[in-house]
């Protein structure tokens, strides 16, 4: 076989890609149908076997190959075909182009995966299992090493029924003095070691040593000796994961204990049952304490085209204890800008024109491809900056920190409809009636349907098939007259917008867009424009689950009519990247993010604005995946690639320079980080002006690095400038105001000057107050920064009232289990403890422990 480089006359072996005990894989062509392969080859049929066992086996591969062959997953690699050629039995399976588990950690240089990433490969992993044991099928070699995650995110299973056939052609599933164990010894189950029936519940003990190790960075048992690590395997209960990795969560501690139980009836009952564990851990959305408050608009400068133009604003740093608080970078309409609302941030932020930038939930492109207009469009900046959370840096008792959680905007498209002087349909029309006799149609306006192609076959509704002589469905020509009032009313739905009045943007375009489908259908690209200005307003107001069904709508209904690749349906999927990073899925958004980029750059090329903003996002995404290297990296490339296609000092290019810098403060470089912090606020101040959000906002995180690296008096200086400076330009009790002199009074407890920073933290406390209201997150974090100051200065028992206040307040917004509110426990266990009540402070730490058992 390996001199012919032939298999069958078919399949023609190119090189060898894997080796193990049952044989090798290569990479392979197909000859017939010119596609790469990938075939393993087991081990040859020797001639210790005689002829009738010949036969049986022979009939038992085609059976066990058959039956992988049938199975139909997206989480199993596919079975394209089998057969024999020389006496070597070889199944033909598709290519898979990603990295195993095994080459993955050994390139984290044997480091524990993030946590993220993890339950994304676990919850995918568990879906896969539960499908194939549904079948009847156990895997029975479940390692690393046969778990591949794609480019794409996706994660396979592969080798399903090869274990079987490998016992078939010789091996053994007992340790003999000369056979090879089914299995691999860091993943088998005790019932295999032992050489007893395996079931589906083997597989599941298999797939908790992986996550063990995935969790970790090593295997349960880890130890030299083979014989050692398969007595561990039946004999001793392992290490609890967190003993490695102490920031592991508890709840997913608990799922690899139970997979990893010695007696098979001790498991969880099915891998279905696994994926549901993980699932509702991985779905759970995630708080992110922030505040919004909307500002004047800017005078937007013109570009040289003339065509209005908005400028990027960050997010400014949230400032609860140990949050962190950023935004992606977006692109709205042309004509003002957006605020992000009190749901989920600490934020103002212009949006700018662009055709959009997003993808579908599932990250699968369908349908014609559209064709990219030149580059770059005039109006297409890309606004929004990450910022920094200040932490409270001092705590009077080791408690458990405030969970970091960070958000992040979106591009939206423009309007289709701007309220020009002559109304005018979109250019798609071509070809329908418009009051004109078109190809013996009447005075009146096919509605392109699901079907429609870009090539001018429309159709008359969904469902009606194509029209060419007549219409199936009459629907009255709109004047121009209702045209132009729908888009001003559509125009004045993005002004509100623009000033942070989302709910009545809401109520406006809800009402543009039922009048639109009544006038024009509902797949009309101005009707989606309007439903897609809906969704946005949804998210915008913290309904993400909703804004999500509705922003996939959207994206269904451009896919049907514009195609998959169109800028109006790639903004519309990538909104849904957003708002799937805003309920907690990152990986989910990754694999959107990783879609709509890979459709940029077909479509538009890399070095396309609308492109590298995809990738700025994409880069943000990688930040909250816990990759940030990945993140620095990728933000340096954009960064380089903006300066070189839009200029050094363009707010696109400053706002990736400003995620460098935060992906550098994340990997702990903070020297860096607060030089280049400096270099963007300084080209802010030449660009934008110094009073310009965005300036301001720059400066505030170099207040915050100047905190981490123990500057304290310098990082206290440019808070009581830059409280200043926000006092004057946005008032005394702006949120974004009262946020820079919350880096006041933390920087006056890190210099020991308690006395200041409890009066300064009681004014700031008493006005998010009465601004935000007394369970904001800003005002509690305000609160306790009050009890923080008391307990410095000895009195533990006021701080401790100013602790169970904000204890109690966090329970009655978030519940009794949420972290923040554990933490605020934790917090009033330490006082009573100051104080010698210490029966009540064990009590209290009993409870706070099984509230987190609970959790976990």
């Amino acid at each position: 076989m390996g001199e012919t480089r032939l298999i069958h006359g078919r399949y023609r072996l190119l090189d060898p890609i894997g080796r193990g005990g049952m044989g090798e894989v290569w990479r392979a062509r197909d000859e017939s149908l010119g596609r790469h392969v990938a075939v393993k080859c087991l081990k040859p049929l020797g001639p210790g076997h005689d002829h009738a066992f010949t036969r049986v086996l022979r009939e038992r591969f085609r059976r066990e190959a058959r039956v992988a062959a049938a199975l139909q997953h997206r989480g199993i690699t596919v079975v394209h075909d089998f057969g024999e050629s020389g006496g070597v039995l070889y199944l033909v399976m598709e290519l898979l182009e990603g990295r195993n588990l095994s080459q993955l950690l050994e390139d984290n240089k044997g480091h524990p995966l993030p946590v993220a990433e993890v339950l994304e490969i676990a919850e995918q992993t568990a879906a896969a299992l539960a499908y194939c044991h549904e079948q009847a099928i156990v895997h029975r070699d479940l390692k690393p090493a046969n778990i591949v995650r794609l480019a794409d995110g996706t994660v396979k299973i592969c080798d399903f029924g090869i274990a079987r056939l490998g016992h078939d052609i010789g091996f053994t599933s007992r340790l003999t003095g000369t056979g090879i164990a089914m299995g691999t010894p860091h993943y088998m189950s005790p019932e295999q070691i032992s050489g007893t029936e395996v079931d589906q519940r083997s597989d599941l003990y298999s797939f908790g040593c992986v996550l063990y190790e995935m969790a970790t960075g090593v295997p349960p048992f880890d130890l030299d000796d083979a014989w050692a690590i398969l007595v561990g395997h039946r004999d001793t209960p392992p290490r609890p994961p967190r003993e490695h990795r102490p920031g592991l969560p508890g709840f997913l501690e608990a799922v690899i204990l139970d997979l990893l139980a010695k007696e098979p009836a001790e498991r969880p009952g099915d891998a279905r049952e696994l994926a549901r564990r993980i699932s509702a851990h991985r779905a759970a959305p995630v708080y992110v304490p922030a505040v919004s408050a909307p500002r004047p608009a800017p005078a937007w400068p013109v570009s040289a085209q003339g065509a209005a133009m908005a400028w990027p604003a960050p997010a400014v740093g949230e400032d609860a204890a140990g949050s962190e608080q950023r935004v992606a970078e977006s692109a709205s309409d042309a004509t003002g800008q957006g605020v992000w609302p009190a749901a989920g941030a600490g934020v103002q932020g212009a949006r700018v024109a662009a055709d959009g930038v997003a993808v579908a939930a599932d990250g699968v492109a369908q349908g014609v491809r559209a064709v990219p207009e030149p580059w770059p469009h005039p109006a297409r900046l890309a606004p929004g900056a990450p910022a920094e959370a200040e932490p409270a840096p001092h705590s009077p008792a080791p408690g458990t920190p405030l969970t970091p959680h960070s958000a992040a905007r979106q591009p939206r498209p423009a309007s289709h409809l701007t309220a020009p002087p002559a109304p005018r349909l979109p250019s798609w029309t071509r070809g329908m009636t418009t009051g004109r006799k078109t190809a013996g149609a009447g005075p009146r306006a096919a509605v392109p349907g699901p079907e429609a192609r870009l090539s001018g076959e429309w159709i008359a509704r969904p469902g009606t098939g194509p029209v060419q002589d007549t219409v199936a469905e009459e629907r009255p020509t709109p004047s121009p007259e209702v045209l132009s009032a729908l888009a001003g009313r559509h125009d004045a739905g993005l002004g509100l917008g623009r000033l942070g009045r989302w709910a009545e943007a809401g109520e406006v375009h809800r009402a543009v867009a039922a009048e639109r489908e009544h006038l024009l259908g509902p797949d009309h690209p101005d009707t989606l424009a309007s439903r897609y200005e809906v969704a946005f307003t949804l998210s915008r107001t913290g309904r993400a689950p909703e804004a999500l069904r509705a922003f996939k709508q959207v994206a269904e209904a451009r896919i049907r009519t514009l195609g998959a690749e169109h800028p109006d349906t790639l903004a519309a999927r990538q909104e849904m990247a957003y708002v799937l990073g805003r309920l907690g899925r990152p990986f989910d958004a990754h694999r959107v993010y990783t879609c709509v980029l890979s459709a940029r750059e077909r479509t538009m090329g890399p070095d396309h604005p609308d492109t590298l903003r995809c990738r700025h996002n994409l880069a943000f995404n990688l930040g909250r995946l816990g990759r940030p290297e990945d993140s620095h990296r990728t933000a340096r490339e954009v960064a380089a690639a903006r300066a070189r296609v839009l200029g050094p000092d363009h707010p696109d290019t400053l706002v990736t320079r400003y995620e460098v810098a935060y992906a550098l403060g994340q990997l702990g470089r903070w020297d860096e980080a607060l030089e280049t912090y400096r270099e963007v606020a300084a080209a802010r101040a030449r660009v934008l002006g110094p009073d310009h959000p965005d300036t301001l906002a720059a400066r505030h995180e170099i207040g915050i690095s100047l905190g981490r690296l123990g500057r304290g008096a310098e990082a206290l200086d440019l808070y009581s400038a830059l409280a200043g400076d926000r006092t004057r330009i946005q008032g005394p009790t702006h949120p974004e105001t009262l946020r820079a002199r919350h880096g006041r009074c933390v920087n006056l407890g890190r210099l020991g000057r308690w006395e200041e920073a409890l009066a300064e933290s009681r004014e700031v406390s008493a006005l998010r107050e009465r601004v935000l209201g007394a369970d904001h997150p800003d005002t509690l974090v305000s609160r306790r920064e009050v009890a923080v100051g008391l307990g410095w200065l000895g009195r533990w028992a006021d701080a401790l009232t100013a602790y169970r206040q904000v204890a109690d307040a966090r329970e009655r917004v978030l519940g009794a289990d949420h972290p923040d509110t554990l933490a605020a426990r934790h917090d009033q266990a330490h006082c009573l403890r100051q104080l010698g009540r210490r029966a009540e402070a064990a009590a209290l730490y009993r409870r706070l422990a099984a509230l987190r058992q609970q959790r976990a």
